[in-house]
């Protein structure tokens, strides 16, 4: 079978197409044949060298979401399985195959109505975007900010917040295109990347959700309102500053609260519980799975230089 595996880290061109033996399915897994693979921003950062410190080599083949039918099951798997669509998680990687062999744990069934770009543009986006608003502690009737709003993720929690009866939901983004584009998902008020702009905008938030993280991460904590919650869900433009945390105590008095969210955190069951709502939700059209483009496997390349180059509005999509 086709896969894409990361040759050299650094640019997009690291990566290459290799032929590998199509997978067996080990006790407890099901074989995918693979529809839709989902292009991650955590896939640009492998393939970039900067989490090589975590134990990620050349030779690794990147992405962690894929959708299809299961074509074969591992001993101790319900045969009933086979023939089933299905959207899986293949971990921190392995995504970026024709087939794939997926833990039957890792698994969950699609809906009649729902595609398999759409599983994989929802899947993982819609779990962190879900429980970061919750690890915020984010009630009906507050305000809310989504600092990247134009990624996966940062589209979900609007859409998530809009829907939890927020009563404001800023974004920041880069384009007034954007911008109108995030008004028709939910956003109330638009901002420029600094977070300024939107002169009806609300002077403070209740929650912000930082999908950026960054040297500017700090800059945000005076838009938090006194019991204001900070939660960074991402950190597409790298690591703060090592003395980010001086900005937060010299606001002391208002009270402010910073975390970080991983869905590492969560109980599978919960995940999936989560999954299957956004899954249901995207059925009725409650929920809009937005996909920036659709491209084959062997373009993963050119898929990786339009993340880098942040022209990605939604989700890129790879398919076999």
């Amino acid at each position: 079978m086709k896969a894409v595996s990361i040759r050299e880290f650094g640019r997009p061109e690291g990566l290459a197409v290799i032929d590998l033996p199509a997978p067996v399915p080990a006790a407890g897994e099901v074989l995918v044949a693979i529809e839709a693979i989902g292009v991650g921003g955590v896939d640009t950062a492998i393939r970039s060298g900067v989490l090589a410190a975590y134990g990620f080599k050349e030779g690794h083949i990147p992405g962690g979401e894929v959708a299809g039918t299961v074509s074969a099951v591992g001993d101790g798997v319900d045969a009933s399985w086979k023939g089933r669509r299905v959207w899986g998680f293949t971990g921190t990687g392995g995504g970026y195959v024709e087939q794939a062999a997926v833990p039957v744990t890792e698994i969950l069934p699609l809906p009649g109505n729902l595609s398999a770009t759409d599983a994989v543009t929802l899947g993982s986006a819609g779990v962190v975007a879900h429980f970061g608003l919750g690890h915020a502690r984010f009630a009906p009737g507050e305000t809310v900010l989504i600092r990247g709003a134009a990624g996966s993720i940062g589209i979900m929690a609007v859409q998530l917040a809009a829907r939890g009866g927020a009563a404001a939901v800023a974004v920041t983004t880069s384009s007034a295109d954007r911008g109108r584009r995030l008004r028709k998902l939910g956003a109330t008020h638009v901002l420029d990347r600094s977070g300024d702009g939107g002169d009806d905008a609300p002077v403070g938030y209740d929650v912000i959700i930082d999908v950026v993280a960054g040297e500017h991460l700090p800059s945000f904590f005076g838009r938090l309102n006194p019991n204001g919650r900070m939660v960074v869900v991402g950190a597409v433009a790298g690591q703060p500053p090592a003395d980010f945390g001086t900005n937060m105590m010299a606001m002391f008095q208002r009270s402010l609260s910073f975390a970080t969210f991983s869905a590492a955190t969560v109980t599978a069951a919960d995940r999936d519980t989560a999954r299957a709502e956004h899954f249901a939700a995207a059925g009725r059209g409650e929920i809009e799975a937005v996909v920036h483009e659709l491209l084959p496997l062997d373009q993963a390349v050119l898929a990786h230089r339009k993340m880098d180059a942040g022209e990605v509005f939604g989700r890129i999509v790879l398919r076999p």
